[in-house]
């Protein structure tokens, strides 16, 4: 369970009712002297009527509503919205200590997926991520990477059907709290593992201690570079990981688990977009199973990238198709609606509103 309120008048640390299992919300209120059933109804309450105070719960009794008022559920609120021309919606949400983290809701015909934060910024401190130049306040506890998922789903009155761990912070550094909220977002809420996506950067050990925990999730490493040298430019923290390494690592992963590892690569033009380093990278990721996500580079402030231009996009992709390694291009949705990871959240904060 996690712990994150205190009472103001006892200081009794309160745990936040989202992201306990049925069992578990079962023993609490049985720890309350209620009978069990109503474990049930407040796990029906929390996870599917989306009640974000236990004074919403009109099943119980106003006497006991008033007795556990102070036992959060553990909600935001939704302190921004910014709407896309393609539906795209990015939402800052303040957390009960004051954080603000972003969600993206992204719709297509077929699924609604949701990008979702694990920490209050980031250490990492990529050079072309507007998170990493915010630096890092906190983890995220489960209920609060929890709450994102139902939030997105609340506002487009639609079922979330994918999940991608890409939004603010490194969710390996994480670990735990992301592994229990991916076992809630899978039991409780009902997403298969399988459409749930966890993004890493790389730290060594935590991708074998991922494997260890045996989830059916889609591993995704942003590589960005086919060398070390390279690489470590762009995330600092790749001089603590040999780039030699971290594919070792990430093979482990796939042999243990038997999932297809995702290559998440950042096209920046006149750095790492040359089909010389493509035919580097076709190099690194022969011999095992992989499939290379290329981004286009979304500009953002205070830094010295461009988006390459279709033509230097098409000749990567070409080299790698000729290597026989799997590639698709993904144009990040909501281009309107600041959609850079961190992006929205660093504008607010400028313009007085954050």
């Amino acid at each position: 369970m996690s712990v994150i309120t205190l009472d103001p008048d006892s200081q009794i640390a309160i745990t936040p009712l989202l992201g306990l299992s049925l069992a578990e919300l079962t023993a609490w209120v049985q720890a309350q002297g209620q009978p069990a059933y109503r474990g049930k109804q407040l796990y029906q309450w929390i996870y599917q009527q989306g009640a974000k105070s236990l004074a919403d719960i009109t099943v119980f009794s106003k006497q006991w509503r008033e007795t556990v008022k102070d036992t959060p559920i553990g909600r935001s609120t939704i302190h921004h919205r910014a709407v896309a021309t393609d539906g795209t919606i990015k939402y800052l949400l303040q957390l009960q200590d004051g954080q603000i983290v972003e969600a993206v809701g992204i719709p297509t015909a077929k699924r609604l997926t949701v990008c979702v934060s694990s920490q209050v910024g980031c250490a990492m401190a990529c050079t072309f991520c507007a998170t990493g130049k915010g630096g890092f306040m906190r983890h995220l506890q489960p209920h609060e990477i929890i709450d994102q998922v139902l939030t997105v789903q609340e506002d487009f009155n639609e079922r979330v059907s994918h999940v991608v761990f890409m939004g603010m912070g490194e969710p390996l550094a994480n670990l735990n709290n992301v592994v229990k909220a991916v076992q809630c977002l899978n039991k409780d809420i009902g997403i298969s593992q399988r459409s749930i996506t966890v993004s890493t950067v790389g730290i060594p050990g935590k991708i074998h201690e991922l494997a260890e925990h045996e989830l059916q999730v889609t591993l995704a490493v942003s590589l960005h570079a086919p060398t070390q040298r390279l690489r470590t430019k762009l995330v600092p923290t790749a001089e603590h990981y040999p780039i030699d390494d971290l594919l070792d690592e990430c093979r482990d992963y796939v042999r243990i688990t038997g999932r297809r590892l995702s290559v998440e690569y950042i096209l920046l033009a006149g750095v790492n977009d040359d089909p010389k380093q493509a035919a580097e990278l076709a190099t690194q990721l022969r011999g095992f199973q992989t499939h290379v996500n290329l981004i286009p580079y979304n500009p953002i402030e205070d830094a010295d990238f461009d988006r390459p231009t279709p033509r230097d996009i098409k000749a990567f992709v070409d080299v790698l198709e000729q290597q026989h390694i799997a590639v698709s291009v993904r144009y990040s949705k909501g281009l309107g609606a600041s959609a850079a990871c961190g992006q929205l959240r660093a504008n607010q904060k400028l313009e007085g509103n954050g």
